[in-house]
């Protein structure tokens, strides 16, 4: 236990210091601009790009993996909006902010840096897969579900031009696309390239740890909703447990793979949750309170995933 505290002490230390630095700076909201600008245009796009263009291309087909993941995902999303919507009465929209704090974790920011400190480079193909399709599926369903709750009323074919326009150009998508295809044709990226792109990658974790605590300093916690007693549940601990018994029964996967997507799958909700509910004025406050509640929690729930992997308590496949 001690080795993993001490793998996740700087990763947490940095969320911290950012933390700490928001609140004895006071700058503005508007202070992070740039440095959200630089993580999501060129340090995190940079690593992805890193990993995946120096793996064989045969792993990066594993389209099994990929399916099994968002399948899992999903399954919880779906049993989180069923349970909001047709048992506790959530509108629709409600239902479905909810149900993402419950199954979108904060895979870019936290994921990358995480998972490479836990398992090493073995871990990186897996997590570029992972932050790649899973953001564009959310990028999908999230417009697509506010459109049929009404808070959307841009014409159809409009709303499937934005969505498709949004998928196709983000950074990730963008840069992990380019690694396939320079894994693909085994080209030689040229020194000083691979030197910039290092640079970059170097920075991802660092630079998106500190902003993530800068802006859980932004958005106090004013008061806990109700709904967090069953959002921690199948945030940190129903999703995890999900893809992992959903791995185990659809392939036989690296351990290595199945451990980073049970690992990413345990992360806390993803601030980009509160982006969405910001953006269509729906469960706002409660989905900001989500966001901070689940990553404190979090600094108990992964230390103890962690130590259930590495002391062989949670076999990499539970149906050998």
């Amino acid at each position: 236990m001690a080795d993993i505290v001490a793998l996740l002490l700087p990763f947490f230390g940095l969320i911290l210091i950012g933390y700490l630095a928001a609140r004895v700076t006071k700058q503005p909201a508007e202070a992070l601009g740039w440095m959200n600008t630089f993580i999501i245009y060129a340090a995190l796009p940079a690593l992805f790009f890193k990993l995946v263009s120096r793996t064989p291309i045969e792993d990066l087909a594993r389209i099994d993996f990929i399916v099994a993941d968002i399948a899992a995902t999903y399954l919880v999303y779906g049993a989180l909006f069923g349970f909001t919507y047709l048992v506790r009465r959530a509108s629709f929209a409600d239902a479905t902010i909810q149900s993402f704090a419950g199954a979108y974790g904060n895979i870019g920011y936290m994921g990358p840096g995480l998972a490479l400190l836990a398992f090493g480079e073995a871990a990186a193909v897996p997590v570029a897969l992972i932050v790649c399709f899973e953001n564009a599926m959310h990028f999908i369903v999230a417009p697509a579900m506010m459109a049929v709750a009404g808070g959307d009323r841009r014409p159809p074919l409009q709303l499937a031009g934005e969505v498709l326009r949004k998928v196709a150009l983000h950074p990730f998508i963008l840069s992990t696309a380019l690694g396939f295809i320079v894994a693909a044709s085994g080209a030689e990226i040229p020194l000083a390239g691979q030197r910039l792109v290092d640079y970059l990658a170097q920075a991802a974790a660092p630079c998106a740890l500190f902003a993530m605590g800068v802006t859980l300093a932004l958005r106090p916690l004013n008061r806990v909703p109700v709904e967090i007693g069953y959002l921690v549940v199948a945030k940190l601990i129903l999703l995890p447990a999900t893809v992992y018994v959903v791995l185990s029964l659809t392939g036989d996967f690296d351990s290595v793979w199945v451990y980073s997507a049970v690992l990413l799958a345990g992360l806390p909700t993803a601030t980009n949750v509160f982006v969405i509910s910001q953006q269509y004025g729906v469960w706002q406050e409660r989905a900001s309170a989500t966001v901070l509640i689940t990553t404190v929690l979090s600094v108990v729930t992964l230390p103890l995933l962690l130590y259930l992997i590495t002391t062989g308590m949670l076999p990499p496949d539970l149906f050998p």
